[in-house]
């Protein structure tokens, strides 16, 4: 008989193509997944560059899956047929990093470890999201509600977000909604063609900036209101935004250092900090409420950071229900929907080249919809 094989997207150095892959059966504890619809984010684009040494050749950690089989001892919760979404970051199992340090969701069967499932990663969704791949939004958008969680206690009057790919835009859309509607937003992108892209949205933010507009804008439309900054950036970008909003901002600052540092980032605006450990203390949700530093900066001003890696299991509820609630808002993120073959071809393109275009569109978020294989036939 042959051995049951699934079709997944694998990248070798910059090569990127749909290839077949053994289909492992669960053993004790263990949940084998087909994914439905899964999400290309940003550290996904950098592994696909080469700027990231994680060592999964199947990416993918956003989306959502079917339960096909379950070893023994899985919660009866999750029996087969059950649709669900894998948190992918374990808040004490360094090893699990869903599509980093092992294989991802684009592919038509993942397998999810008992250390995950014990942990309760694997969560059943009551509802469907909507079929037009707003799935890929949902681990991104509970990326948004952590950081914002934090943010709202800090009592902030102005959201400045830096970063022009999915997670900037889900914190501009979701901030009048999760944060109140009296707080203004202000929208620094990383390119003017991000800005052009969201000058047409009915969603965007207040106010728009790109580095056509000069280093003087930002300190100009900031306020005296409590700040809080959201840095959706790739992690190359992080710092130099850091400095730039530490240095724009007068007054009262909160700031979430979301997108990721190198391990040795320091900045002399902040004397002492080691911002990457100040990101490393809140991981999976955890502790809870998250841990905020004061730091003061090299011109006496003080300033409170916290950063994640990862998010509680309630974040990703709270994330499905706002999708399902006002799914207008975010819809349009979506830009690109493809099967495996298509994907791989985008995967591919934009492994090899440093713009967001895929046949002369901006490319915010890549949902994948995959389609699981056949049954094999049991052996008569």
């Amino acid at each position: 008989m042959t051995a049951p094989q699934h079709r997944a997207i694998v990248r070798t150095g910059t090569r990127v193509r749909v290839e077949p892959r053994p289909t492992p059966r669960p053993a004790a504890g263990e949940v084998l997944l087909a994914p439905q619809t899964a999400g290309l984010c940003g550290t996904d684009l950098q592994m696909l560059r080469g700027l990231r040494g994680d060592p999964a050749p199947v990416i993918g950690h956003e989306g959502t899956a079917l339960v096909v089989a379950a070893g023994p001892g899985v919660d009866p919760a999750l029996a087969p047929g059950t649709r669900v979404v894998v948190n992918p970051t374990h808040p004490d199992d360094p090893s699990f990093l869903l599509g980093h340090h092992l294989d991802g969701l684009l592919q038509e069967r993942t397998l999810i470890p008992a250390s995950a499932v014990r942990a309760g990663l694997v969560m059943p969704l009551p509802e469907p999201l909507a079929p037009d791949g707003l799935a890929a939004l949902l681990e991104p958008l509970a990326t948004v509600r952590y950081a914002f969680s934090v943010l709202e206690r800090a009592g902030v009057r102005t959201l400045l977000v830096f970063g022009d790919g999915t997670v900037g835009h889900l914190a501009v859309r979701a901030a009048g909604r999760m944060l109140g509607p009296g707080v203004r937003t202000v929208h620094v992108h990383h390119t003017d063609a991000g800005r052009a892209w969201s000058e047409g949205r009915a969603h965007r933010a207040d106010v728009l900036l790109s580095p056509a507009d000069g280093p003087d804008a930002l300190p100009s439309v900031v306020g005296d209101d409590p700040v809080g900054v959201v840095l959706a950036t790739p992690r190359d970008a992080t710092l130099r935004c850091l400095e730039t909003a530490l240095r724009a901002v007068p007054g009262e600052l909160t700031v979430d250092l979301l997108g990721g540092l190198p391990s040795d980032a320091r900045s002399p605006l902040l004397p002492g900090v080691e911002l990457a450990a100040v990101r490393a203390a809140n991981c999976g949700g955890r502790p809870s409420p998250a841990r905020v530093d004061h730091a003061v900066t090299d011109a006496g001003a003080r300033v409170r950071l916290f950063g994640h890696r990862g998010v509680a299991d309630h974040h990703l509820r709270d994330a499905a229900a706002e999708l399902a609630a006002a799914p207008e808002r975010y819809r349009d993120l979506v830009t690109h929907v493809a099967d495996l073959d298509e994907a791989a071809r985008i995967m591919h393109h934009l492994a090899l080249h440093r713009d967001r275009t895929w046949q002369g569109h901006r490319l915010i978020k890549l949902a994948v919809h995959i389609t699981p294989p056949a049954p094999t036939p049991t052996p008569t």
